[in-house]
């Protein structure tokens, strides 16, 4: 079956909503395209009840209603739990082929997020070791908590809403750790005091990590993780650490769940199957280029392809609603308050810049790593034998470390282990970029790939 487009969006977040309602408002006829079963992504990701879901998030009300105005539209069509595996251009339109055939257009939009960064560490593939990211979207999207004694552990601004959200609503967190220091925000306080609603929501989280008793600790770390007799986790091993990350202490904490996370790595898989330009951006992570009305660099110059959101750099919400915006209103050829747009991305953009200077991750992480740890879990690839791919076996990138070890040739394709090995092996700008290449963008099974006239 074939469905054709005047503009297609993929992803239902922040961005991919808002390009969805400013193309569909200047007249064009829009497919808003995502995985989920619900519009919001991973920031509003909901139960659809409302009085819970009002709880749950800090800024629920904006979200739900630019998803109403979205299912409102008429010129907007919705099509949930729709997985794309495919990404091609064939005859000067873009394919995307999905298990019951394909999607083609001349327009589209990519807002497809990104996800949790992780750091390998001896004891991270523990039963109860989580990303952050993976215990607040139990939360918000099932009402469960993760566990009865929580640690949220890493780095940056997310850590305070997944405790906060947590200890809120039943949840015992045992601590809060915080790899930068207590008074990293000092040197950027003039960029913390123009935007004074981060400063009332970063507040709101903090009393309510107050009256909940919550400890912070910061300059510290979890580097080791130990499970106990039934194989789950039992404690973890939290370090001091300096600004480099490296070990100037050690104590335990019990605990069932560890809620760790390092950021966020943009999910560019369907951009390098289209060959857009991608890049490295100032936190190491690959993003899709983009000018400045959110187009991407194509070999396709007849086609109209942009990109909006964490793709195009990790930045938050107010920066992924703004390209989206923008990126709606170019696919639809239209200028209407485009200036003022691009105002507000602009602030959005000199935040998230600075959010990426007052958390950094330091290569330090590295020396937490034994000979033991696995470093690619989908194929229990260890350190040791990606170091010996490099020693013994010649291997002098990170595709020869994959073909050697299987690193990365798992079900996630390697989205998690790959920006990992990149940062092991140093790999310069050419080799990440290769590394997130992925011709099938998500698993199908060859009795959907079999279809008769899916390919």
């Amino acid at each position: 079956m074939e469905l054709r487009h005047q503009v297609i969006v993929i992803g239902g977040g922040p961005a991919g909503l808002n390009a969805a309602k400013y193309a569909a408002n200047a007249g064009c006829n829009v497919a808003l395209l995502d995985s989920a079963p619900r519009l919001g992504g991973q920031y509003w990701r909901h139960t659809g009840i409302e009085s819970d879901d009002q709880s749950r998030h800090h800024n629920f009300d904006q979200g739900s209603l630019l998803m109403d105005a979205i299912i409102a539209n008429p010129r907007i069509t919705i099509y949930p739990n729709t997985t794309i595996w495919s990404a091609s251009v064939i005859n000067g339109e873009v394919v995307l082929r999905y298990k019951d055939g394909a999607f083609i257009t001349s327009r589209l939009i990519l807002a497809t997020g990104a996800y949790d960064r992780s750091l390998p560490f001896p004891g991270w593939d523990i039963p109860g070791v989580m990303t952050a990211g993976a215990a607040q979207s139990l939360l918000k999207g099932s009402g469960v908590i993760a566990g009865k004694r929580i640690v949220v552990a890493g780095s940056g601004p997310f850590l305070l809403p997944v405790a906060a959200g947590l200890s809120s609503h039943g949840g015992k967190v045992v601590g809060l750790i915080e790899a930068a220091g207590k008074f990293a925000w000092l040197p950027e306080i003039l960029s913390l005091l123009q935007n004074p609603a981060k400063i009332s929501e970063g507040l709101g989280y903090l009393l309510t990590l107050r009256k909940a008793k919550v400890e912070m600790r910061f300059k510290q770390a979890v580097i080791s993780a130990h499970a106990d007799s039934d194989g789950l986790l039992e404690s973890i091993t939290v370090a001091n650490i300096d600004a480099e990350f490296h070990i100037t202490s050690t104590y335990s904490i019990n605990c069932d769940v560890a809620a760790i996370g390092w950021g966020f790595t943009p999910d560019t898989s369907m951009a390098g199957a289209l060959g857009l330009k991608e890049e490295v951006a100032a936190d190491g992570s690959v993003v899709v280029a983009v000018d400045e009305n959110q187009r991407a660099s194509s070999a396709h110059s007849e086609l109209h392809i942009f990109a909006a959101g964490e793709i195009t750099g990790i930045g938050g919400s107010a920066l992924s609603l703004a390209e989206g915006a923008i990126a709606g209103l170019a696919a639809a050829d239209s200028r209407t308050n485009l200036r003022d747009l691009k105002k507000i991305r602009r602030k959005a953009r000199r935040f998230a810049l600075t959010l990426q200077r007052v958390y950094p991750i330091a290569l330090g992480w590295k020396s937490w790593l034994t000979p033991e740890t696995i470093i690619c879990r989908c194929e229990e690839v260890t350190h040791a034998a990606i170091q010996s791919a490099f020693t013994e076996l010649d291997a002098d990138d990170a595709r020869s470390a994959k073909l050697m070890t299987r690193c990365g040739m798992g079900m996630c394709q390697g989205r998690i282990c790959s920006r990992n090995v990149a940062d092991l092996l140093d790999s310069p700008d050419a080799d990440r970029i290769k590394g997130v290449y992925r011709p099938i963008i998500s698993p199908i099974t060859l009795g959907e790939l079999a279809q008769d006239g899916l390919l």
